[in-house]
C-alpha cells in the first residue's frame, strides 16, 4: 500500500490512555478518600513486589509536565479516568472542592495545549467506604454511580465532550470477583453475575442521566479479545464459543441489543437470575459509541479441570510475546472490528486501548530509550485498524496504552506499555523511541505506517 492509501480519515483522533490509580499517586491527598485499589495493593501478596499507587507515576503532582509532554507527542486527544474517591470522598454525599480541582486545572491545560480530554468515568477504583456497603454487589451503587457521574457532568460538562462510563466491566468482575487476583479481591461465581448486572444498570443509569443534560457523546469501553480454537474436535469448538461469549458478548449484547448472550445461563448455572425486563430496558440506552481495547487473543480448548467454565488456553509458543505473555496478533483487531459491525452494525467505534509490554530498562541509556518492538507492534496493529476501516468498519479514532509506564495492577511496575518511559526512582521521564515514532504517525496522519521499522527482523 501507498503512504496516499495508509492516510486515515479526515476527523480521525489520535491519542493516548492512562487511569487514575495507575499514574496519579497521592491516592489520600488533599482529602481524598481511599479506593478498593489503595486497600488492595496494601494487603501482603495481592500485588507483585508489594508495589502499591502510592506513588505511582507522580502524576498528580507532574501532570503540567506530563500534558507539556502529550503536547509534545502531537496528541489529539487524551484518554484518562477520574478517581471517584478524589471528588467524593466517601463516595457520595459532599464533594470534594479539591477533588475538583485538581481535574478542573487539568481539563483547562489539556485544551490550552489542542487535546481534547475523552474522561472515563469507572476505571475499576471504587471508593472504600462504598465497598464496605458492599459495592457492586449492593443494588443501590447503581444510584451511588448515578450520584458520582451527575457531579463529574456538573464539574466537567463545560470542558469534557467525551465520556465513557465504565472501562472493561469484564476485567472488573472476572478479576475482581471470580478469580480474586484484582480488587476486592473476592472468588464466587454468583456474585460474578451480580456485580455485573449492576455494573451494566449503572451504565444504564448514567447514560440517561447524562442525556437528561443534553451535550456531548457518551460510551462505553470494553475489552474484546477473538478466540480460536486449539483444534477442530467439537470440545474445543464448544470451549471457544463458551469463551468468545463470556469473554466478548457478555457486557456489549446487554447495552447494544437489550439482552444478554444466550450462553449466559448455561455458564452460569444454578446461579444466573432472570433480570427484570425493566433492569435491561435500563442498561440499553442508546450510545454514542463503542471504546474497544484490544491487546491478544486467545486459542481455547476445552478443560475440564479449570473451573467454572471448563476453559483452557494454549500458549503460542512460536509466536512474538509480550513480557507478560500475551501474544503479538495484530490480525486478532481486524477481526474483532468486523465482529462488532456484524453484531452491532455501524456503531462508531474508538479503539480506547492498545499497546505493548517489551523490556525496558529501568534508566534510559544516554538519555535515549530505544523500543523496538513496541514499535513494531503499534505499527502492525494500526495497520490493522486501517484494514477494519478499508472494509467499512466506522473507527474514530485511536488511543495507545499508555502515555506512562505506570502501575500494571496486580502485575505491579514489572511491566512497562507507556510511550514515555518512567524512571521510578527519579521520576524523571523520557519519551521512547516509540514516542517520537507515533508523533511522526500523527502528524502524517498515518502516512509513515508504509514505513517498516529500521533495523528490526521479526
Amino acid at each position: 500500500m501507498t503512504p496516499d492509501d495508509l492516510r486515515f480519515p479526515p476527523g480521525f483522533l489520535w491519542g493516548a490512555a492512562t487511569s487514575s490509580y495507575q499514574i496519579e499517586g497521592s491516592p489520600l491527598a488533599d482529602g481524598a478518600g481511599p479506593g478498593i485499589w489503595h486497600r488492595f495493593s496494601h494487603t501482603p501478596g495481592r500485588v507483585r513486589n508489594g508495589d502499591t499507587g502510592d506513588v505511582a507515576s507522580d502524576h498528580y503532582r507532574r501532570w503540567a509536565e506530563d500534558v507539556d509532554l502529550m503536547a509534545e507527542l502531537g496528541l489529539q486527544s487524551y484518554r484518562l479516568s477520574l478517581a471517584w474517591g478524589r471528588l467524593l470522598p466517601n463516595g457520595v454525599g459532599k464533594p470534594n472542592p479539591k477533588g475538583i480541582d485538581f481535574y478542573a486545572r487539568l481539563f483547562d491545560r489539556l485544551l490550552e495545549r489542542g487535546i481534547e480530554p475523552m474522561v472515563t468515568l469507572y476505571h475499576w477504583d471504587l471508593p472504600a467506604a462504598l465497598d464496605d456497603r458492599g459495592g457492586w454487589l449492593n443494588r443501590d451503587v447503581i444510584h451511588w454511580f448515578t450520584e458520582f457521574a451527575e457531579v463529574a457532568f456538573e464539574a466537567y460538562g463545560d470542558r469534557v465532550t467525551r465520556w465513557a462510563t465504565l472501562n472493561e466491566p469484564w476485567v472488573v468482575v472476572d478479576g475482581g470477583y471470580l478469580h480474586g487476583v484484582h480488587a476486592p479481591g473476592h472468588r464466587d461465581l454468583e456474585e460474578t453475575a451480580i456485580a455485573s448486572h449492576h455494573l451494566l444498570c449503572a451504565h444504564g443509569s448514567a447514560v440517561r442521566a447524562f442525556r437528561a443534560r443534553g451535550r456531548g457523546q457518551i460510551g462505553l469501553v470494553v475489552n474484546l479479545e477473538p478466540k480460536y480454537p486449539a483444534s477442530d474436535s467439537a470440545e474445543d469448538r464448544a470451549a471457544t464459543a463458551r469463551a468468545h461469549a463470556y469473554n466478548n458478548w457478555y457486557h456489549v449484547d446487554p447495552p447494544l441489543l437489550g439482552r444478554y448472550p444466550a450462553e449466559m445461563a448455561d455458564l452460569f448455572g444454578s446461579t444466573w437470575r432472570n433480570w427484570p425486563a425493566d433492569d435491561l430496558a435500563l442498561i440499553h440506552q442508546p450510545i454514542d459509541f463503542l471504546g474497544v481495547n484490544y491487546y491478544t487473543r486467545r486459542v481455547v480448548r476445552h478443560d475440564p479441570s479449570q473451573p467454572p467454565f471448563s476453559l483452557g488456553e494454549v500458549p503460542q509458543t512460536d509466536a512474538l510475546l509480550m513480557m507478560n505473555g500475551w501474544e503479538l496478533f495484530p490480525e486478532g483487531l481486524t477481526r474483532t472490528l468486523l465482529e462488532v459491525r456484524a453484531r452491532y452494525g455501524d456503531v462508531p467505534v474508538y479503539v480506547t486501548e492498545n499497546g505493548a509490554n517489551f523490556y525496558d530498562p529501568p534508566q534510559p541509556l544516554d538519555g535515549r530509550v530505544e523500543d523496538p518492538l513496541r514499535v513494531h507492534a503499534l505499527r502492525v496493529n494500526l495497520l490493522a485498524v486501517r484494514e477494519a476501516i478499508r472494509r467499512g468498519v466506522d473507527v474514530r479514532g485511536y488511543y495507545a496504552w499508555s502515555l506512562l509506564d505506570n502501575l500494571e495492577w496486580s502485575m505491579g511496575f514489572t511491566l512497562r506499555f507507556g510511550l514515555v518511559h518512567v524512571d521510578y526512582a527519579s521520576q524523571g521521564r523520557t519519551i521512547k523511541a516509540s514516542g517520537r515514532w507515533y508523533r511522526e504517525v500523527i502528524r502524517t496522519h498515518g502516512e509513515t505506517l508504509a514505513e517498516p521499522v529500521p533495523g528490526l527482523n521479526v
